[in-house]
């Protein structure tokens, strides 16, 4: 083991006393004696061989025996007993700008913060403003140090990955020799996790639309230039692959670029069953070998026999069967949804007063806004005690009085606690119209343990709606262990509705369960949980996922008007 290694151990272990909060003479010394270390002019494991570590200034008798094990074995005991003490995701926060041991340990040990992704999601809910030693600076500045750390990622959330991959379509619509261009790949098959954008473009002039390409804005490196294809990485991380085509064989390649691997391959095999030959750049009849003109992919659909199917939908679930036999779902859209439920203020852990909430919501075209603020036990969130719910409550009252074009639900998010009982006793809950169950604690519970906990609040009569059901942060964060088979059958059996929350931190429940939960009867409801004015424009991810599990409109229960609305809630307390 090198000497730089050897130092690279001894300041961790000095991280890992400043995260336990040891003693500043404890952790100086560990700190000191790496930095005697790489000032060395010896050879380390010479003067471990020779006895002589200890005549080197810094390194005390405890020292130079963790440093002899180090050197003869490769392991030190001490260190790995240290490391064991904390999540494994905690080392991860250090790495981020301005971030330090005093900083992450108070997350640790204030907000149970384990990982990059449970702080970015923290940030987002507003929940380190009011920590000591933070504030609404430091929390800007981690958001800004996270995104410095992920440029190096090499997968990407999904409105990160759409965002950069719109502002790229629309720049390259202004190249007078691009004809059309489209993105293509997992992005347009609404994936919640982007590798690489994939766009595609029809032109004749490619040489032309190539070099516009490289030389856009954020272009960080160019990593591949040939006759028809150029690949980049952008200044924030993500890579851009770029396909240019002639317009005929366009509704070819955009359909190829898009469908999955498993998609393509049944569709060519069908083609092939048909007498056709289905590719990139065309679809021929294979006992002449001609050409199949084609104007778009709906034709190209119609002309193997089937209806079209929509992009988010091309994973080989039973969408091609589904296409031969006409049966392809009309999918929901954002403008089918009337209204937003779970949506925080400024009572718990939100950024906005109720009233700048409904203003942003009327400009997005809803009807109505499901109120549902963070139930007592989530301190963390500020937690609603029982009269700022009565507070609360009258402020509804009175602008439900008022406003006869809009209408606002009394909600709560109450945490499901460990032994599965909601967060307040049923005289309190029977005041709103709705509740979203949620867990927000004890995720290292067992399958068992957790499935138990989450059926029983499930059982619940006043439990309206399951919250982030299996409660995974993308890119940090798997869901906690659980039957989720379990959970849906009794959500079925209870008439629990069961959130997709559309914060694309989150997208849970995840799509391929979407389908499972919808194919089983039980109804859905897409949910921005947001905390600001923006995040309610989170809706359309959840839009995504609820198009990837194929459900209809009459699947949704925020697709129901208002005066619907209000007699499922009722019946669903009664």
């Amino acid at each position: 083991m090198t000497k730089d290694k050897v130092a690279s151990i001894l300041s961790e272990i000095a991280l890992l006393l400043e995260l336990k909060g040891e003693s500043s003479f404890k952790i100086r010394a560990y700190e000191n004696a790496a930095r005697a270390l790489l000032q060395l002019d010896e050879d380390l494991a010479e003067l471990v061989k020779e006895n002589r570590l200890g005549s080197i200034k810094g390194i005390g008798k405890a020292l130079e025996q963790k440093i002899t094990e180090l050197i003869t074995t490769g392991q030190l005991k001490y260190y790995e007993e240290l490391k064991s003490q904390f999540p494994p995701g905690l080392f991860d926060l250090l790495r981020i700008p301005g971030l330090g041991a005093k900083k992450v340990r108070a997350l640790y040990e204030t907000l149970g913060i384990t990982s990059v992704g449970e702080l970015e999601y923290a940030c987002k809910e507003n929940r380190l403003v009011g920590l000591p030693g933070f504030g609404q600076k430091t929390q800007e500045n981690i958001l800004k140090g996270i995104d410095y750390c992920r440029l190096s990622s090499d997968k990407h959330l999904l409105h990160e990955a759409g965002a950069a991959a719109y502002d790229i379509q629309s720049r390259l619509k202004e190249c007078p020799e691009v004809q059309e261009v489209s993105i293509a790949g997992s992005l347009r098959r609404q994936k919640e996790l982007i590798k690489d954008i994939d766009l595609l473009v029809a032109s004749d002039e490619p040489d032309v639309v190539m070099d516009f390409f490289v030389s856009l804005p954020g272009v960080e490196h160019i990593t591949g230039k040939g006759g028809t294809k150029a690949s980049v990485r952008m200044k924030s991380g993500i890579g851009v692959d770029m396909r240019v085509v002639s317009k005929a064989q366009y509704p070819y390649a955009l359909h190829h670029f898009t469908g999955s691997k498993e998609h393509n391959a049944k569709l060519r095999h069908i083609a092939k069953s048909l007498g056709f030959k289905l590719n990139e750049y065309g679809l021929w009849r294979l006992e002449d070998d001609s050409l199949v003109p084609c104007s778009s992919e709906a034709e190209i659909f119609a002309r193997l026999g089937m209806t079209y199917i929509p992009p988010e939908l091309r994973e080989d679930m039973g969408e091609i069967e589904s296409a031969l036999n006409g049966s392809i779902p009309n999918l929901v859209k954002l403008s089918d949804l009337k209204g937003v439920m779970h949506v925080h203020t400024r009572y718990s852990d939100g950024s906005n007063t109720i009233a700048e909430l409904v203003r942003e919501a009327k400009q997005q075209g809803y009807s109505y806004l499901g109120i549902s603020d963070h139930s007592r036990s989530a301190f963390y969130a500020g937690g609603l005690r029982e009269d700022e719910i009565k507070r609360q409550h009258e402020e509804i009252d009175a602008f439900n009085e008022k406003d006869k074009d809009f209408y606002i639900f009394k909600g709560i998010e109450s945490d499901i606690l460990p032994d599965g009982s909601l967060d307040y006793e049923d005289r309190i809950l029977d005041r709103f119209d709705f509740v979203i169950a949620s867990v927000h604690s004890r995720f290292k519970m067992d399958a068992c343990s957790m499935t138990k906990r989450i059926l029983a609040a499930l059982d619940n009569p006043y439990t309206t709606i399951l919250g982030h059901p299996t409660g995974r942060l993308l890119l940090s964060r798997d869901g906690y262990s659980l039957d989720l088979d379990a959970i849906l059958e009794k959500a079925r059996e209870r008439g629990v509705i069961i959130e997709i929350n559309a914060n694309p931190y989150r997208l849970d429940l995840d799509w391929r369960y979407v389908k499972k939960a919808m194919e089983m009867g039980i109804r859905l409801a897409v949910c921005p949980d947001a905390h600001s004015l923006s995040e309610i424009s989170y809706m359309i991810f959840g839009v995504a996922m609820a198009r990837k599990g194929w459900c209809e409109k009459d699947v949704i229960i925020n697709c129901l008007e208002a005066e619907q609305l209000k007699v499922v809630l009722q019946r669903r307390k009664e």
